[in-house]
């Protein structure tokens, strides 16, 4: 008790005597509340209305009683799932890959590394766009592909069963190349020592990698995971315009439910309580994230 009355009696003492220090910080706080904790409270408060931009009357759990019985919502919530569970590890897999490559000094290293990053600062609009081309049914790229190996042309974005592969497959290109950078940053910050100390022993390079290089890119596997989850679970831009959720909902995802809720039925009120409801668990999924996932903490190569 007397540590935390002296804890508290330093702070207000330090604040006292350099204000400068919480000034500066001031700015930020004031962003964090108006943009992000003040959105935060009040669409939880709009989710207990049937708000619809005409009028707002307080009901209670019902918007989320109403979402027991969804069957629309659930198969979101199954294909962002799906979407997140297949995307995530072939995305980090494939940048750890390419990383692995291009850490080395090869002919035409920068262009390789700018071809391979160029398509994560490229809108996903414009990416969707060209997507959507090279899957059109009759005289797409893909479909040209198959049919020069005596398949029949698929209808890629309008079977059930290609449409979510046809998605990931663009996410995992949109993104591999920010995996790639971070991982090759990951890299480069493991000391040379280790691996050289393990050529003297002996070591194959399938030994140094995993004694040596998987246990000291933890840290960064495990932000790339946390964030990784967070982002692919929230997917969107691509949904909307490659299937716009479809065909039979097979595409669509808790966002784009929320986004179709509320600016297509104008029932903000529920869209609200489904936002609330994917703030619930993705906090959840972080929360154990870094609970069991060890915070990345773990430096020592094995």
């Amino acid at each position: 008790m007397e540590i935390s009355i002296k804890n508290k009696t330093k702070r207000w003492k330090s604040l006292e005597e350099d204000p400068v220090g919480y000034v500066l910080i001031a700015p930020f706080w004031l962003f964090t509340f108006c943009f992000v904790l003040a959105p935060i409270f009040a669409n939880i408060y709009l989710s207990f209305t049937d708000y619809n931009l005409m009028q707002m009357n307080f009901v209670g759990w019902k918007n989320y009683l109403f979402m027991l019985h969804d069957e629309t919502l659930k198969v979101s919530l199954l294909n962002s799932f799906y979407f997140t569970i297949f995307t995530l590890p072939l995305t980090m897999g494939l940048g750890l890959g390419i990383a692995l490559f291009l850490k080395e000094k090869l002919f035409g290293l920068k262009f390789f590394r700018t071809s391979f990053y160029t398509p994560y600062v490229t809108s996903m609009v414009a990416a969707s766009m060209i997507w959507l081309w090279m899957f059109e049914p009759s005289n797409g790229i893909f479909t040209r592909m198959v049919k020069i190996f005596g398949f029949p042309g698929q209808k890629w974005l309008f079977e059930p069963t290609t449409a979510l592969g046809a998605i990931i497959v663009v996410s995992i290109w949109k993104a591999v190349g920010y995996y790639m950078v971070v991982y090759i940053a990951g890299l480069q910050s493991i000391p040379r020592y280790l691996y050289e100390a393990a050529k003297i022993d002996g070591a194959s390079a399938w030994r140094r990698f995993w004694n040596i290089t998987f246990p000291m890119l933890r840290p960064v596997t495990f932000f790339l995971f946390v964030t990784g989850f967070i982002n692919n679970f929230r997917v969107f831009e691509q949904v909307q315009i490659m299937t716009n959720g479809g065909p039979m909902n097979a595409t669509t995802t808790i966002v784009h439910q929320i986004y179709n809720r509320a600016f297509n039925e104008m029932a903000l009120g529920y869209a609200a309580a489904e936002a609330v409801l994917l703030l619930i668990i993705v906090f959840a999924i972080t929360v154990l994230n870094f609970k069991y996932g060890n915070q990345g903490n773990d430096l020592e190569a094995a």
